[in-house]
Protein backbone atom coordinates (compact mmCIF):
# COMPACT_ATOMS: atom_id res chain seq x y z
CA UNK A 1 0.00 0.00 0.00
CA UNK A 2 1.43 3.72 -1.29
CA UNK A 3 1.88 6.04 1.68
CA UNK A 4 -0.12 9.22 1.27
CA UNK A 5 1.83 12.87 1.33
CA UNK A 6 0.09 13.55 5.19
CA UNK A 7 1.97 10.10 6.23
CA UNK A 8 5.16 10.87 4.78
CA UNK A 9 5.08 14.16 6.18
CA UNK A 10 4.22 12.36 9.97
CA UNK A 11 7.01 10.08 9.11
CA UNK A 12 9.27 12.30 8.27
CA UNK A 13 8.79 14.08 11.60
CA UNK A 14 9.14 10.98 13.54
CA UNK A 15 12.89 11.06 12.35
CA UNK A 16 12.33 8.61 9.48
CA UNK A 17 14.37 10.99 6.99
CA UNK A 18 13.76 8.32 3.50
CA UNK A 19 10.36 8.99 3.69
CA UNK A 20 11.24 12.40 2.24
CA UNK A 21 12.25 10.71 -0.66
CA UNK A 22 8.86 9.50 -1.42
CA UNK A 23 7.89 12.87 -0.98
CA UNK A 24 10.68 14.47 -4.02
CA UNK A 25 10.13 11.19 -6.18
CA UNK A 26 6.21 12.21 -6.28
CA UNK A 27 6.43 15.90 -6.73
CA UNK A 28 9.85 16.53 -8.33
CA UNK A 29 8.62 15.94 -11.98
CA UNK A 30 5.43 18.72 -11.55
CA UNK A 31 8.36 21.02 -10.03
CA UNK A 32 10.62 20.50 -12.34
CA UNK A 33 7.76 21.68 -15.15
CA UNK A 34 6.41 24.13 -13.56
CA UNK A 35 9.74 25.97 -12.66
CA UNK A 36 11.10 25.58 -16.01
CA UNK A 37 7.84 26.50 -17.75
CA UNK A 38 8.19 29.92 -15.45
CA UNK A 39 12.34 30.06 -15.99
CA UNK A 40 12.71 28.69 -19.67
CA UNK A 41 15.89 27.19 -18.75
CA UNK A 42 16.43 23.74 -17.67
CA UNK A 43 19.86 24.63 -15.25
CA UNK A 44 17.42 27.32 -13.55
CA UNK A 45 14.71 24.78 -13.27
CA UNK A 46 16.87 21.99 -11.53
CA UNK A 47 18.19 24.68 -9.07
CA UNK A 48 14.83 25.30 -8.10
CA UNK A 49 14.04 22.21 -7.67
CA UNK A 50 16.55 21.30 -5.67
CA UNK A 51 16.51 24.27 -3.31
CA UNK A 52 12.47 23.84 -2.66
CA UNK A 53 13.04 20.43 -1.60
CA UNK A 54 16.06 21.66 0.91
CA UNK A 55 13.83 24.44 1.85
CA UNK A 56 11.03 22.22 2.32
CA UNK A 57 12.76 19.82 4.39
CA UNK A 58 14.13 22.72 6.32
CA UNK A 59 10.23 23.72 6.82
CA UNK A 60 8.83 20.76 7.41
CA UNK A 61 7.89 21.40 11.35
CA UNK A 62 6.22 24.22 9.98
CA UNK A 63 3.61 22.86 7.49
CA UNK A 64 0.43 22.47 8.82
CA UNK A 65 -0.63 18.82 8.33
CA UNK A 66 -4.06 20.47 7.48
CA UNK A 67 -3.43 21.73 4.30
CA UNK A 68 -2.11 19.77 1.42
CA UNK A 69 1.74 19.22 0.77
CA UNK A 70 1.33 19.24 -2.73
CA UNK A 71 0.19 22.73 -2.70
CA UNK A 72 2.54 24.12 -0.08
CA UNK A 73 5.77 22.86 -1.95
CA UNK A 74 4.19 24.33 -5.04
CA UNK A 75 4.37 27.75 -3.19
CA UNK A 76 7.47 26.94 -2.02
CA UNK A 77 8.97 26.63 -6.22
CA UNK A 78 6.92 29.44 -7.14
CA UNK A 79 8.29 32.32 -4.59
CA UNK A 80 11.77 30.30 -5.36
CA UNK A 81 11.19 31.32 -9.28
CA UNK A 82 9.50 34.68 -8.20
CA UNK A 83 13.03 35.44 -6.49
CA UNK A 84 15.28 34.39 -9.20
CA UNK A 85 13.46 35.98 -11.87
CA UNK A 86 14.01 39.31 -9.44
CA UNK A 87 17.57 38.69 -9.31
CA UNK A 88 17.36 38.24 -13.46
CA UNK A 89 16.10 41.48 -13.57
CA UNK A 90 18.17 43.86 -11.06
CA UNK A 91 20.90 42.19 -12.95
CA UNK A 92 19.71 43.04 -16.10
CA UNK A 93 19.21 46.64 -15.10
CA UNK A 94 22.88 46.89 -13.39
CA UNK A 95 24.48 45.53 -16.52
CA UNK A 96 22.66 47.40 -18.85
CA UNK A 97 23.08 50.80 -17.33
CA UNK A 98 26.98 49.49 -16.83
CA UNK A 99 27.55 48.71 -20.47
CA UNK A 100 24.75 48.82 -23.57
CA UNK A 101 23.86 45.19 -24.05
CA UNK A 102 24.74 43.32 -27.74
CA UNK A 103 22.07 42.44 -29.76
CA UNK A 104 22.23 38.29 -29.21
CA UNK A 105 19.06 36.24 -29.96
CA UNK A 106 17.54 33.95 -27.77
CA UNK A 107 18.55 30.42 -27.93
CA UNK A 108 15.20 28.81 -29.20
CA UNK A 109 15.30 25.13 -28.88
CA UNK A 110 13.19 23.39 -31.94
CA UNK A 111 10.10 22.43 -31.75
CA UNK A 112 9.92 18.79 -32.67
CA UNK A 113 8.53 17.92 -36.02
CA UNK A 114 7.24 14.73 -37.48
CA UNK A 115 8.15 16.68 -41.53
CA UNK A 116 11.45 17.92 -40.52
CA UNK A 117 11.04 20.40 -43.91
CA UNK A 118 13.03 23.73 -43.20
CA UNK A 119 9.66 25.36 -43.88
CA UNK A 120 7.97 23.25 -40.98
CA UNK A 121 11.38 23.80 -38.41
CA UNK A 122 11.47 27.79 -39.42
CA UNK A 123 7.60 28.10 -38.98
CA UNK A 124 7.82 26.04 -35.42
CA UNK A 125 10.58 28.27 -34.32
CA UNK A 126 8.84 31.15 -35.22
CA UNK A 127 5.75 30.20 -33.16
CA UNK A 128 8.12 28.86 -30.45
CA UNK A 129 9.65 32.64 -30.53
CA UNK A 130 6.42 34.46 -30.54
CA UNK A 131 4.91 32.33 -27.53
CA UNK A 132 7.69 32.81 -25.53
CA UNK A 133 7.80 36.34 -26.06
CA UNK A 134 4.23 36.75 -25.49
CA UNK A 135 5.23 34.93 -22.46
CA UNK A 136 7.63 37.38 -20.94
CA UNK A 137 4.40 40.43 -21.50
CA UNK A 138 2.77 38.48 -18.63
CA UNK A 139 3.38 39.66 -15.02
CA UNK A 140 4.88 36.82 -12.72
CA UNK A 141 1.23 36.35 -11.04
CA UNK A 142 -0.40 35.97 -14.72
CA UNK A 143 2.33 33.31 -15.36
CA UNK A 144 2.12 31.48 -12.98
CA UNK A 145 -1.33 31.48 -12.78
CA UNK A 146 -1.50 30.23 -16.60
CA UNK A 147 1.26 27.78 -16.27
CA UNK A 148 -0.86 26.44 -13.42
CA UNK A 149 -4.18 25.94 -15.03
CA UNK A 150 -3.35 25.66 -18.69
CA UNK A 151 0.08 23.32 -18.21
CA UNK A 152 -0.57 21.71 -14.89
CA UNK A 153 -4.42 21.69 -14.88
CA UNK A 154 -4.88 23.08 -11.64
CA UNK A 155 -8.29 23.95 -10.01
CA UNK A 156 -8.85 28.13 -9.38
CA UNK A 157 -9.06 27.00 -5.85
CA UNK A 158 -5.61 25.45 -5.92
CA UNK A 159 -4.02 28.13 -7.41
CA UNK A 160 -5.73 30.59 -5.17
CA UNK A 161 -3.85 28.72 -2.16
CA UNK A 162 -0.18 28.79 -4.35
CA UNK A 163 -0.77 32.56 -4.88
CA UNK A 164 -2.03 32.93 -1.44
CA UNK A 165 -4.89 35.40 -3.29
CA UNK A 166 -8.84 34.89 -3.11
CA UNK A 167 -10.16 32.47 -5.96
CA UNK A 168 -11.54 35.36 -7.58
CA UNK A 169 -8.15 37.53 -7.64
CA UNK A 170 -6.62 33.71 -9.34
CA UNK A 171 -9.35 33.19 -11.65
CA UNK A 172 -8.96 37.34 -12.90
CA UNK A 173 -5.19 36.47 -13.61
CA UNK A 174 -5.96 33.53 -15.10
CA UNK A 175 -8.39 35.37 -17.61
CA UNK A 176 -5.82 38.63 -17.93
CA UNK A 177 -3.04 35.85 -18.69
CA UNK A 178 -5.23 34.46 -21.80
CA UNK A 179 -6.31 37.86 -23.08
CA UNK A 180 -3.12 39.16 -23.33
CA UNK A 181 -2.01 36.08 -25.09
CA UNK A 182 -4.99 36.55 -27.29
CA UNK A 183 -3.49 39.82 -28.77
CA UNK A 184 -0.10 39.14 -28.33
CA UNK A 185 -0.98 35.49 -30.91
CA UNK A 186 -3.16 37.09 -32.86
CA UNK A 187 -0.81 37.11 -35.59
CA UNK A 188 -0.38 33.51 -35.48
CA UNK A 189 -4.17 32.10 -36.32
CA UNK A 190 -3.03 33.74 -40.10
CA UNK A 191 -0.57 30.56 -40.27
Amino acid sequence: MEMDDAAAVARVRAGEKDAFRLLVERHSQTIFRLAFRMMENEQDAEEIVQDTFLRAYRALDGFESRSNFGTWIYRIAVNRCYDLLDQRKSRHEVHSKEEPEADEPDVVEQIPAKDPSPERSLLSSEIEVRVRSAMKQLTAGETTAFVLRHFEGRSVEEIARVLNVREGAAKNRVHRAVQKLRQQLQPLRTF
